[in-house]
């Protein structure tokens, strides 16, 4: 695996072409990674495949880049959403962080009856996507939405898309978290045999989904309720969890 740092660069990519880069990308290249002219970069956007680049110039004022070969050819992700009701900054950061690295194609934040924060800093959060795709290799960057309400998520849903409800919650009125009848199957369990279907991933708030939410998810027809063990785990690593069980099962880690 090449040592040259990586790039995502929002703009067209061939053989010879020549890229300004953004103040912090030549920041990025020049005063963390100790680059200077001649050096060699990899840089991607999200269209065009990976291509080997030559820092051109650099300076004060900023740097460029000369495109040379490419290097790989565009290859995107499964299509795996995932949606998950925001937290606390640094836990929200964290779950889009590795939603991008375990490889969800779409990063959705919806707001529950219980969601606790719904503020997020997009631009932060795009920040952080790009920032794990140039580490982990990956040839693009997730879709990264705007927070939507559940409701009108649901309201407009699309038919051929499977959606992994991650429900801890029991039929039992009286027992913590609803006890254990009517809880969904294991993940990996429930998605035996989905195959290669359009598929997203739903993670709740810290304190659950309401009754009514959770009520309405169980009536719809493209809904899969599943566990993900016997501990309820905290948001985030619900998300890790559930994105790994996905990946694993009907993902590009088959």
């Amino acid at each position: 695996m090449s040592t040259d740092p990586r790039l995502f660069i929002d703009a067209p990519l061939s053989a010879s072409a020549a890229i300004p880069l953004a103040r912090e990308d030549a920041h990025y290249l020049i005063n963390v990674m100790r680059r200077g002219e001649g050096d060699v970069v990899r840089v991607f956007n999200g269209r065009d495949g990976e291509w080997s680049a030559v820092i051109a110039h650099a300076s004060r004022k900023g740097a460029g880049l000369t495109v040379g070969d490419q290097t790989r050819p565009q290859q995107g992700v499964p299509d795996l959403w995932l949606m998950f009701a925001p937290v606390r900054r640094s836990k929200t950061e964290l779950i889009v962080e590795k939603a991008t690295e375990l490889g969800a194609a779409v990063i959705a934040p919806v707001v529950t009856e219980r969601t606790q924060s719904d503020r997020i800093k997009f631009e932060r959060l795009q920040a952080i996507t790009k920032e794990a795709a140039e580490q982990t290799e990956r040839l693009d960057l997730p879709e990264l939405r705007t927070s939507e309400k559940l409701a009108a998520v649901l309201d407009n849903w699309p038919d051929d898309r499977l959606l992994i409800f991650c429900d801890e919650s029991g039929d039992e009125a009286d027992a913590a978290w609803g006890g254990a009848r009517g809880r969904g199957q294991p993940m990996a369990a429930a998605l035996a045999g989905a195959g290669d279907r359009p598929a997203a991933i739903l993670i709740g708030p810290e304190g659950g989904f309401s009754p009514a939410e959770r009520d309405r998810l169980r009536s719809l027809q493209h809904v899969v309720p599943v566990t993900l063990g016997p501990r309820i785990l905290r948001a985030e690593t619900a998300a890790i969890a559930a994105l790994t069980i996905w990946q694993s099962t009907c993902g590009d880690w088959r």
